[in-house]
């Protein structure tokens, strides 16, 4: 039989009795399955009396004991024989003794920072002091702005206004991996026009740039060569246009830049970067055989609303994975194709020399090219699908022997600082 003796809003624990034993129940972590966790353990009744009258003892308890329910995990128990110790020297001892056994034991500083204590006296490790103020209402915002506070001063890291005010306004002032978003509500009105100048010069440095799909992986993915490529030329003429501004606001406004262009890509249609679908402007008019290394099969065909590149892209970004990582494009009319291998940044273009027939062999000419990325496969799979085999001659060297090739694309791999593939995992 449970109930509730005692309690406090929000998350504060409460004093529960259970089969007649007073026990202090409290939520934290979380299970397996993202469900909260609740953890109790044994009081007596003095501590029962601390907990209920002095909300900055009852705190400071609650600082103390929740490291212990980080240590239980997601399926742990809970090591109640050191919740125990803890009742004693926390709840019962004299304020000196209280500062002086908080400055021996892990305690949570971010629950107490949200209820309002003093920080300058916790920096002081007067921890009964800085309570004196506690408020029974979390602002879990003055913890996470004391949380960012330290990490920046961990790192070294001095904010001027100005920075500040850029961090604010793209929402990356408390946590550094929060989707930036423009919010100038969140700026001095009198530093706004200086962060939008600063916006203003990022703005003009992405200009002309894009962030593509990649659908090497998946619907939604972006080319992250796009996006590094206009980080680069972002935050570069940050540092040149704004030379005292801290790296955290650079990069802060870097991030806003890419991840308004990422956003861009990822809710427009998989796309053929421009290749037309009129035939009369050289598109390619046979029929056309896509197929991936899981057996799937698909066929594109002249007179359509889409061009061959944009469906191509759409089954790779459907098909494509880990365990799936070779497509082929093929034109079964002129016997010709490209197979393109994701895991390594390269093609083969196959040519068919003699077609097979009357109990002989086809004759093929096999040619491996590298490739630079999602862009490259982009250009190369948009020349086949309106040239063919010969569209792709500006794309090369074309090498024929596979051996060569492979070293052609370790050297490539090397000069890249990339570890090489393995010779047993090239297809051809």
């Amino acid at each position: 039989m449970r109930e509730t003796v005692f309690t406090r809003s929000g998350w504060i624990p409460s004093v529960i009795s259970e089969d007649g034993e007073l026990k202090v129940m409290l939520g934290a972590g979380a299970d397996a399955n993202h469900e909260p966790r609740t953890f109790t353990f044994p009081i007596g009744e003095a501590h029962r009396a601390v907990i209920q009258e002095d909300l900055a003892r009852h705190l400071l308890l609650w600082s103390a004991v929740l490291p212990l329910c980080d240590d239980a995990g997601t399926r742990g128990r809970l090591d109640e024989d050191a919740a125990v110790a803890l009742l004693d020297p926390v709840l019962l001892a004299a304020p000196e003794d209280v500062d002086a056994f908080f400055r021996r034991i892990r305690w949570d500083r971010s629950r107490l920072v949200a209820h309002g204590a003093d920080i300058g006296l916790l920096d002081r490790g007067q921890v009964c002091a800085a309570m004196r103020g506690a408020t029974e209402t979390a602002d879990p915002k003055r913890a996470q702005e004391h949380h960012a506070h330290r990490e920046r001063a961990r790192r070294g890291v001095v904010l001027r206004p100005l920075d500040t005010a850029l961090l604010r306004y793209t929402g990356q002032y408390l946590h550094r991996s929060t989707v930036p978003k423009r919010t100038p509500d969140a700026v001095d009105p009198a530093l706004l026009s200086e962060v939008l100048r600063v916006i203003d010069t990022a703005e003009r440095a992405r200009s002309g740039m894009r962030i593509g799909r990649d659908p090497r992986r998946g619907k939604r993915a972006t080319d992250k060569r796009d996006w590094a490529r206009m980080e680069r030329a972002v935050e570069g003429a940050l540092r040149r246009a704004h030379p005292g501004l801290a790296a955290d606001a650079v990069r802060s406004v870097g991030f806003l830049m890419c991840s308004e262009a990422a956003a861009q890509a990822r809710n427009a249609p998989v796309d053929d970067d421009g290749e037309t679908a009129d035939p009369t402007a050289g598109a390619r008019r046979n029929a056309l055989t896509f197929t991936d290394d899981k057996g799937a099969e698909e066929k594109w065909r002249p007179g359509g609303p889409r061009t061959a590149a944009a469906e191509f892209w759409e089954f790779v970004a459907d098909r494509s994975a880990g365990d799936n990582e070779v497509f082929t494009i093929e034109d079964e009319e002129l016997g010709e194709g490209i197979q393109l291998h994701f895991y390594a940044d390269s093609l083969a273009r196959v040519t068919t020399l003699r077609a097979g027939g009357d109990g002989t062999e086809p004759e093929y000419l096999v040619e491996y090219g590298l490739v630079d990325g999602m862009g490259g496969y982009r250009t190369v799979v948009s020349a086949f699908a309106r040239g063919g085999c010969a569209a792709l001659d500006p794309y090369g060297p074309w090498i024929r022997d596979a051996a060569e090739f492979e070293r052609a694309r370790r050297r490539r791999d090397a000069q890249r600082g990339e570890g090489g593939t393995p010779p047993s995992r090239r297809r051809g």
